[in-house]
């Protein structure tokens, strides 16, 4: 009996279909790998510390009668990314990851003048620059299978700019940017690029903030919820937003437009 829990995969299944979500333990992460796996996906949940978060997104894949494997690896550290995801495509060389959602992310909030160079880097480092190791790596399969879904899970902050978060901004803003050149790029192979940009959102990443005072600067009155992102996540990823690319997708309740 093969243990999806250890992430073994059944080599006979010639016909499944991979999809990776990084930072895919908790919050939206969790949400899309749920989605995805209703579209029968077998999802590789990325992680980096929170191991525990991320059994349980395995567990609720298996109860949803799906399977999945967990990939433990720093979305910031090229070198380990790149040796993680080779060494995954090594094992499944008549295989390839065929969606590709980026969507771990961190906030390091300071105003600039206080803010420090770890600040800086940090969050550049996990926003923006894990996007280029990662998607390098695998649409290089995507272009030679002619066929592919990049998801980029952006950010308000990245349309509109918000006070304390120029690092958080100028990552966001920038996968965007990039998103839409690379969008181009890739239209032709079949691939799709595209972004969507949460407002405020019921997670890890919003726990810090007053959401009763918050709602109130908000047309729909109130926080989202990941998986009202996760739905938009999984409409760009399937076949039905073949003729969607380079877009970014606001999911916010109007507080931005």
């Amino acid at each position: 009996m093969v243990n999806y829990r250890l992430g073994l995969l059944d080599k006979d299944n010639l016909n499944m279909k991979y999809a990776l979500i990084t930072g895919g333990s908790r919050g939206i992460g969790k949400a899309i790998c749920l989605k995805l796996v209703q579209m029968n996906y077998h999802v590789l949940i990325n992680y980096l510390n929170n191991r525990t978060e991320a059994e349980d997104t395995l567990s609720k894949v298996i109860e949803l009668g799906g399977t999945g494997e967990l990939l433990r690896f720093d979305v910031s550290n090229q070198t380990e990314v790149e040796k993680i995801l080779d060494d995954w495509n090594s094992d499944h060389p008549d295989e390839y990851i065929e969606i590709l959602i980026n969507n771990a992310g961190i906030r390091q909030d300071a105003l600039l003048v206080f803010m420090s160079n770890e600040q800086w880097t940090n969050v550049l480092n996990t926003n923006l620059n894990s996007f280029f190791y990662i998607t390098r790596t695998l649409c290089k399969r995507m272009i030679t299978n002619k066929y592919g879904r990049i998801v980029n899970v952006v950010s308000l902050s990245g349309l509109k700019g918000l006070p304390g978060q120029c690092n958080y901004s100028a990552a966001k803003a920038g996968v965007i940017a990039a998103s839409k050149s690379l969008a181009q790029e890739l239209g032709k192979k079949n691939i799709t690029v595209n972004c969507v940009a949460p407002g405020l959102i019921k997670s890890d990443m919003t726990n810090d903030l007053n959401e009763k005072d918050l709602v109130q600067i908000i047309p729909m009155n109130r926080f989202g919820e990941p998986e009202e992102v996760a739905s938009v996540v999984a409409f760009l990823a399937s076949k039905e937003a073949s003729y969607i690319t380079g877009e970014v997708i606001s999911i916010n309740g109007g507080l931005y437009t």
